[in-house]
């Protein structure tokens, strides 16, 4: 009875937390099998499952911090454990105790109080929407474009932004922007169990999705997309609308003729799955057609994709994380895309962006790959 009881009460905080079906777990690990950290190291979610059902013991290192939250580990699982909200809910009680990586600490106070992890000004939304020409939000419009922070803060991304922009305005996509009201959609906040920071950012999106009108939302960033589809209502900010990935939406604008590819452009592309997009949301074959409608390009598949794609390291606060060189995902993923000849790898989401191009950088290999979002190949394309 002695052991018993200090189980039922984590059990009881680890739920309360969101971590409900910890219980669920059998131990088989499954998890561990195809964690993703075992092709570069050691991890094992089987063994963290277990000292966060047994009160935390043991998980005061960096193993918990570890995960990024791919979701391979919930596809797989047999039990239908949900263990990135495990982790999550074991996270935001070390939070809660004080206990926070250094290296997240910078992009989480950034978060507070400029509202993105950039430690940008908020005013540089307003400045780049402008050079970039959205237009404001009007009750005509069809979409609410929700912009990412790393394609109005980073540079490198703010490129695959101005593709993007291009792409709309060609495809007449009805859309406006509201960059003043707007702030970091919160998902790297929530995954690392930083809750509060999560939650002031909900509070303050809640007010720009829950705007008379807004129904649609288009997103940039896979993350975003996650959020506002699923992580907000689960948090109670159900505002009623839907996000769209601009892949989806530029594919229905190329199906209806209204975005026509018509310059070659004669490159030998891999497109790398990210997680956000594909297994978390099962978005696959969007990117793929709008790659295929380019004259000249051709594709080619890494040796894992779809649904077994590697995760570039970028979510769960990996983004953040110092990862020694030959640990990083995304240099496996950059060995891999040239076993299969490829010129250039081709992603839809900002976070693998920024990763892929750094392994790129680190491995000295800029004069024989590059690393393009779906936007910036597609708009090479469009006269």
């Amino acid at each position: 009875m002695q052991v018993v009881t200090p189980i039922l009460e984590i059990a009881e905080l680890v739920a309360e937390f969101g971590g409900e079906s910890l219980h669920v777990c059998m131990q088989c690990g499954t998890c561990t099998a195809v964690c993703p950290w075992n092709l570069v190291g050691v991890n094992n979610p089987r063994v963290i499952m277990r000292q966060i059902s047994l009160g935390f013991e043991g998980c005061e290192g960096e193993d918990l911090w570890r995960c990024v939250t791919c979701n391979t580990c919930v596809a797989r699982c047999p039990r239908g454990v949900e263990i990135i909200d495990v982790l999550r809910a074991a996270r935001t009680m070390m939070n809660a105790a004080g206990s926070v990586p250094p290296n997240h600490k910078g992009a989480l106070a950034s978060l507070h109080s400029d509202g993105n992890p950039w430690q940008g000004d908020r005013s540089e939304r307003v400045a780049v929407a402008a050079e970039l020409g959205l237009p404001e939000l009007t009750d005509d419009h069809e979409y609410l474009y929700f912009t990412c922070c790393s394609q109005t803060y980073d540079p490198r991304n703010k490129k695959a932004a101005k593709a993007l922009a291009r792409l709309l305005d060609v495809s007449g996509v009805s859309f406006g922007v509201r960059p003043e009201a707007e702030v970091c959609c919160g998902d790297q906040a929530r995954k690392v169990g930083a809750q509060d920071v999560f939650d002031e950012l909900a509070e303050e999106n809640a007010e720009l999705l829950g705007a008379e009108g807004v129904t649609k939302v288009l997103t940039a960033s896979p993350h975003c997309l996650n959020v506002i589809n699923k992580d907000y209502a689960e948090a109670e900010v159900d505002l009623g609308v839907k996000a769209e990935h601009y892949t989806e939406v530029l594919e229905r604008a190329l199906d209806a003729g209204q975005l026509t590819p018509t310059v070659e452009v004669t490159k030998k592309v891999a497109y790398h799955d990210p997680c956000y997009l594909g297994r978390h949301n099962g978005i696959y074959d969007a990117p793929r057609n709008l790659l295929d409608a380019i004259p000249g390009l051709t594709r080619v598949e890494l040796r894992r994709n779809r649904e077994n794609s590697l995760c570039c390291g970028g979510g769960g606060g990996g983004i953040w994380a110092d990862v020694p060189t030959e640990e990083r995902f995304a240099v496996v993923r950059v060995r891999e895309a040239l076993e299969v000849g490829a010129e250039v790898i081709a992603t839809a989401c900002p976070y693998c962006t920024s990763m892929l191009e750094d392994a790129v950088k680190v491995l000295d290999l800029e004069d024989r790959i590059e690393i393009q979002d779906v936007a910036e190949l597609l708009a090479e394309s469009v006269e």
